[in-house]
């Protein structure tokens, strides 16, 4: 029990080690009066979008709260249904603020990274401009895990911790703050959507008709869409990454301890006292802490002297952050749980972290044969570049699968092993299912360093479009190129750091909602569902087609934003020739507007679809149609998000291949870089991928895990 004041004190500690980064960040080098006048135009649009983005949100999450708590106290009836509606609806909204004020503060200090980022670059410091970078993303990062590792413990705590029982002596406060991964989830739906939605609209606009059809740069200042453009990078990838990652840890973190009553409770029969019990509820909470403190070490392994490989430097970060994880584990297991099973099961999920991110990279970086394949399409046209692409994101998909069935078998083989120690029979499962909830855990350990890399992505690349709009030097540009190539990989990375911890949390979340059920129904043993039930079987069908409507509905979004903003940048080169002759400024506001209206507009439906739809299934074909329903939902989601992120981020690194000079014609050896027809189709390919790696894939990771909190916070009324 000693060791759950870890968990407060690793929280604070990050904490305060973002105030630093914040603080390091924010006293360096501002550059030109140019460049910081690009760099204001963007923060003032950031903040007018998030400021409209988030009053939306809050009203939506307390109307659900409202109906959330009034279905669970008329429904239940009684006063077990008022306790579990009030404690519900106040962890939801909990996990709404605390989901949003992660995001929010990291994205306002990522914004003004981009700037001293851009100096540093323009001191021809690629050492410097990598560690402001990558300490400006670690403040995102690092917050984001630090207050839901603090959310869950302090509810938890504030609803009565382990002393709180039901009639059968069982803890029952993990299953009153599953509100709190509810709340996140929700914010971190419309967050990521109304990002996607407001970034892809911008980046679509500006690039058909910025390079393809006028012909001139990325960042142009020229290009009307080009602030929008920039402004998009941060309140998609910054603020939605941030909300997403937020409601993950949260999420997978109270699945793990439901899980852990289980045992908790076997080991109470065992004549063990209610301390020594406990820590089967406590333990994912202090993998978490130590996981977050190797972030932190991992973060200041990345110094700036001697930097020449950008990628190499963060890898390196990345390596401290596994090697200090597996540590963090050997010694929480080996003094929390007595077991080296279970060790291994966490070595089991940090390896299936390490595995995913080079995956990711070998399908997203130029090094490898993936891009490379849909560079060389391009030679034959932009249809022949899309095929290829397309045909890049479906096979990408069979590594990531059989990672996680690996990992799953590995991990709940190992668990079980440990079961007969702990008096549980190897076949009741609770041990290998445990096991399996210890490798999530495992693979979340790396989750702030992560998402620091993700932050790195919008960062480099703003710092690019403030370097290009302020007129700096060839040489200068050249660094920032550098950092946003390694940034789109990077951004890659994470979404497939997301949607592997998703997929390995699914079979947890899963488990964890027949716990709860179980726990309904008196307490009895639910080991499975019965899919040749013609109710269960329309459920699980039901969970495929929500998420390929679901992402029919965000990826049209862009489409009609982007509609929008094209017409926009016509019109205004059309309606004022001084804008291409470089004497009159475009009018950046009236793009930065079109992308707001959209993405708050378009953002509704699919959002409110995605919380309804399994809300309906549970109340009308009941808990195992539900089962179904999140079950099957998840593995498709999990698969088509794949193809989205992943081919998405093929397609934009076949783009900057190309621009990078990499691509040269078979017969005279010239190179095909920017302004060539191989070019161009390119940037037609990667408009296609900009949707579905930044709107649809995103934000289905943050469906798969909404459709879990949902089953579970609404088990009774399913039941």
């Amino acid at each position: 029990m000693e060791f759950i004041w870890i968990v407060p004190l690793s929280g604070v500690l990050a904490v305060l080690v973002a105030a630093y980064f914040a603080w390091d960040v924010l006293r360096r080098d501002v550059g030109s009066v140019a460049m910081q006048d690009v760099a204001g135009t963007i923060y003032e649009g950031a903040m007018a979008f998030l400021n409209r983005q988030y009053r939306t949100i809050y009203v939506l999450a307390i109307v659900a709260a409202i109906v959330i708590a009034g279905l669970l106290g008329f429904m239940r009836g009684g006063e077990e249904g008022l306790s579990l509606a009030w404690h519900t609806a106040v962890a939801f909204i909990f996990g709404a603020i605390a989901s949003g004020l992660a995001g929010f503060i990291g994205m306002i200090v990522a914004v003004r990274s981009n700037l001293r980022t851009a100096a540093a670059a323009a001191r021809l410091s690629l050492g410097d401009a990598l560690t402001i970078a990558l300490r400006g993303g670690a403040v995102s990062g690092l917050l984001v895990v630090a207050l839901s590792l603090l959310g869950v413990w302090g509810l938890f705590e504030l609803f009565g911790g382990i002393d709180r029982v039901d009639v059968n002596g069982t803890p029952i406060a993990p299953s009153l703050i599953v509100g709190f991964g509810f709340g996140a989830s929700f914010v971190a739906l419309f967050a990521q959507l109304g990002g996607g939605i407001y970034t892809k609209a911008a980046d679509v606009g500006a690039d058909l008709v910025g390079k393809v059809e006028a012909g001139i740069p990325e960042d142009d200042p020229r290009n009307p869409a080009v602030i929008a453009d920039l402004v998009g990078d941060n309140v998609g990838d910054c603020a939605g990454r941030g909300a997403d990652l937020f409601e993950s840890t949260a999420a997978e973190n109270i699945g793990a301890m439901i899980l852990g009553v289980a045992l908790f409770t076997a080991t109470l029969a065992r004549g063990a006292t209610i301390a020594e019990a406990a820590v089967w509820i406590f333990f994912p909470l202090v993998v978490r802490a130590f996981g977050l403190i190797a972030s932190i070490a991992g973060v200041f392994a990345v110094r700036p002297g001697g930097v020449s490989n950008a990628q190499r430097a963060l890898d390196a970060g990345y390596w401290v952050t596994a090697i200090l994880s597996a540590i963090g584990m050997f010694v929480a297991t080996q003094f929390m749980l007595g077991n080296l099973w279970f060790f291994w099961c966490g070595v089991v999920g940090i390896l299936t972290s390490v595995a995913f991110v080079y995956i990711t990279q070998y399908y997203t970086s130029g090094t490898w044969r993936p891009v490379q394949e849909i560079a060389n399409a391009s030679r034959t046209g932009p249809a022949t570049n899309i095929i290829a692409g397309f045909a890049i994101g479906l096979e990408n998909t069979a590594l990531p699968a059989i990672t996680i069935a690996l990992a799953l078998l590995a991990s709940f083989y190992l668990g079980a092993q440990a079961g007969p120690a702990l008096g549980v029979p190897v076949g009741s499962g609770a041990a290998g299912i445990y096991g399996t909830a210890i490798a999530t855990m495992g693979m979340l350990m790396s989750a702030g360093y992560i998402l620091a890399m993700d932050t790195f992505g919008p960062i480099t690349d703003n710092a690019g479009g403030i370097v290009e709009m302020s007129d700096q030097p060839e040489d200068v540009r050249h660094i920032t190129d550098a950092l946003d190539s390694v940034g789109n990989t990077t951004k890659a990375l994470t979404k497939g750091y997301a949607i592997g911890s998703a997929a390995l949390a699914a079979f947890l979340l899963f488990s964890a909602f027949l716990d709860e059920v179980g726990i309904i129904l008196g307490g009895r043993a639910v080991e499975g569902v019965n899919i040749a039930k013609v109710e269960v079987f329309v459920g699980g069908f039901l969970g495929a087609m929500l998420v390929f409507l679901f992402s029919g509905f965000a990826i049209r979004a862009v489409g009609k934003a982007a509609g929008d903003m094209i017409d926009e940048v016509r019109r205004q080169f059309k309606a004022d020739p001084g804008i291409m002759a470089g004497t009159s400024r475009p009018n950046y506001r009236q793009c930065v507007d079109i992308s707001t209206r959209a993405a708050l507009r378009e953002m509704v439906l699919p959002g409110v679809l995605a919380v309804a739809a399994p809300i309906l299934v549970g109340l009308i074909l009941r808990w195992e149609a539900a089962a179904a329903f999140l079950m099957v939902g998840t593995m498709t989601g999990i698969l088509l998000a794949t193809v989205f992120n992943n081919g998405g981020g093929a397609w934009d690194n076949a783009k900057k291949f190309i621009e990078s000079g990499q691509l040269r014609d078979i017969k005279t050896g010239d190179v095909l870089g920017k302004g060539t027809p191989e070019h161009a189709a390119a940037v037609v390919g990667d408009t296609v991928g900009d949707p579905f790696k930044d709107t649809a894939g995103p934000s289905l990771h943050v469906l798969i895990k909404l459709l879990s909190t949902v089953t579970l916070v609404l088990a009774p009324l399913f039941v």
